[in-house]
């Protein structure tokens, strides 16, 4: 759902600057304010009712919404600002929506009783999450994170990265891909998510995919993205809370390597965000180069 504009607003803003700080101005401005917040908590509701839904094709659906308006809140600053009210109320908050149904355990999902048989409840059956329902997820996940960075802090209530290793482990590629662009967005500014991931044994897993061969290559490039926006996160902070992440990286790809990535995540300051994408991508085919050479 994509939030809509206001049929007055190009008339508010053709208006001069001394009449649009009249009253009818104001009134105006807070009317618009009002709709939008009506849009957001809307399209909030009606993509959460289906992302709580038991067929995954309907949760999907939901997703895609949700994903949608996501994308759509972050054109301004104002929506954006009204997202990240509407995530202070239980009701409206994505995140543990995302942990409760599309990215439940597969363990979770399964039948481990018969006792409904032998009752008069009826077993409230619940489809199993499909490979597209989970990468939607992930996309979803990453997206909140991003807007919002409060997310992170309730990702991290419902054991965020446990669940994401476990699904880049054990997921295909299209989950893989989106994993790795989660994990990246609930860890920045995440000392709690990053002790998690290194108690997990985050970069031991990563390199496996990375020195992994007959996994397709840009799941590969994406994995030495994903080592060069960590490492260049974590550069220059006086007590990262991952501070064995360079020995790790050393011991599972080599010192070569290693060398490579921590000199390649220093670029991109002064670039901006479209050279510095085309940087990192070249950056983390280099460092492939040199894990295959290793």
């Amino acid at each position: 759902m994509y939030l809509k504009k206001a049929f007055w607003s190009d008339r508010l803003n053709s208006e001069s600057e001394s009449e649009s700080q009249s009253p009818v101005g104001d009134l105006v401005k807070s009317l618009d304010k009002q709709r939008l917040y009506r849009e957001v908590t809307l399209a909030l509701r009606t993509g959460l009712r289906d992302a709580r839904a038991e067929f995954s094709f309907l949760r999907v659906t939901g997703l895609r919404n949700i994903l949608k308006f996501l994308r759509s809140v972050a054109e301004s600053d104002s929506t954006i600002n009204l997202f990240c009210h509407s995530q202070s109320i239980p009701q409206l908050q994505v995140v543990p929506v995302l942990f409760q149904h599309s990215l439940k355990d597969i363990d979770d999902q399964r039948v481990t009783s018969l006792d409904h048989i032998f009752s008069v409840e009826p077993m409230k059956i619940v489809s199993p999450s499909t490979d597209a329902e989970v990468a939607l997820a992930l996309r979803v996940l990453e997206g909140c994170c991003l807007l919002h960075r409060e997310s992170t802090i309730l990702a991290h209530q419902h054991k965020a990265i446990p669940v994401l290793m476990n699904t880049l482990s054990t997921r295909g590629v299209l989950e893989q891909g989106a994993c790795l662009d989660a994990l990246i967005s609930i860890m920045l500014d995440s000392s709690a998510n990053q002790m998690d991931f290194e108690a997990c044994n985050g970069i031991e897993e990563v390199a496996l995919l990375i020195r992994d061969k007959q996994i397709e290559e840009n799941l590969r490039l994406k994995c030495g993205e994903f080592l060069l926006l960590l490492i260049g996160h974590l550069n220059g902070r006086e007590k990262p809370p991952m501070v064995t992440i360079h020995e790790d990286i050393r011991r599972f790809l080599g010192e070569k390597s290693a060398s490579l990535i921590w000199a390649a995540s220093q670029f991109g300051s002064t670039l901006d965000p479209e050279q510095r994408l085309t940087a990192l991508h070249i950056q983390a085919r280099r460092v492939l180069e040199s894990i295959d050479l290793y």
